[in-house]
């Protein structure tokens, strides 16, 4: 009987220490989630950010194009008016 109470008492002491070990390991995963949980917060918001930079610079480029191929347009009026005066003037 003595043997069985002291098993009892044995048990109950290891069972408390094995809940006490999971109860922190429980709070050592939880604050590890806490963090995680900041630290995808903080991804989604530089993504965002970073995908309203992109759209900015894609207008940009785009408005960069824009003026580029009507700047190679008045390039070429202006050469071919330099070239018809150029003629013109080596005719006379």
């Amino acid at each position: 009987m003595k043997k069985v109470i002291k098993l009892a008492m044995i048990t109950a002491a290891l069972s408390m220490l094995a809940a006490c070990a999971s109860n922190s390991d429980v709070e050592n995963l939880q604050s590890q989630v806490d963090g995680l949980d900041a630290s995808v917060k903080q991804a989604s918001a530089n993504a965002a950010s970073a995908q309203t930079s992109a759209s900015a610079a894609a207008a940009q480029a785009e408005a960069a194009e824009i003026a580029a191929n009507r700047a190679a347009e008045l390039s070429k009026e202006a050469n071919n008016k330099l070239d018809k005066r150029f003629n013109k003037s080596m005719r006379k």
